[in-house]
């Protein structure tokens, strides 16, 4: 089953590389994994999109998430109200004559022209991941260069309780 987890982390050089030699060391198959810098300088926010097997491997999971250091607070948002986005750069083969055809394809998507060249176009497009793959699959008979994507960032949509496991570690920190 496919999962959204959320990590808060101290930001930190080599948090990302321990989180992610945990998810190795364990068999976890990372889909995406996105991270940046949240509104406190000194934090970071992880977006994790991870297919585990079974309830029991999830919650073990998220126990080992929240043994690291520098992990204060680990939650599964998969099954709560979220807004969730990812974007794409995709670089497709055009010439003078099929820029408007494909204009016309990426409208209703609401994605955006970013480049144009003699024989290429870039577009960005951001939405949710099945708004992303479908515009690529609309793009591929016309010859996709290149193609660059985000991965998912989410989080908790409106005001709502945060699930969290709390190991006693992490309730001294």
């Amino acid at each position: 089953m496919r999962r959204i987890i959320n990590a808060t982390v101290h930001n930190r050089s080599g948090v990302l590389n321990r989180v992610t030699g945990l998810l190795q060391k364990r068999q976890f198959n990372i889909e995406s994994i996105t991270v940046g810098q949240s509104e406190t300088p000194s934090i970071s926010k992880m977006t994790l999109v991870v297919e585990v097997e079974d309830s029991q491997k999830l919650e073990q999971l998220i126990k080992q998430l929240n043994k690291q250091i520098d992990v204060l607070k680990v939650s599964d948002i998969t099954d709560k109200a979220i807004v969730a986005r990812e974007m794409a750069l995709i670089k497709v083969v055009s010439n003078g004559q099929l820029r408007n055809e494909i204009q016309g394809i990426i409208e209703p998507f609401r994605a955006t022209v970013i480049d144009v060249s003699k024989d290429s176009l870039t577009i960005q497009v951001t939405g949710k991941t099945d708004k992303v793959e479908a515009l690529i699959e609309l793009l591929r008979p016309y010859g996709i260069k290149e193609l660059a994507r985000t991965g998912v960032t989410a989080f908790l949509r409106g005001h709502q309780p945060q699930v969290t496991e709390l190991t006693p570690y992490s309730i001294l920190k």
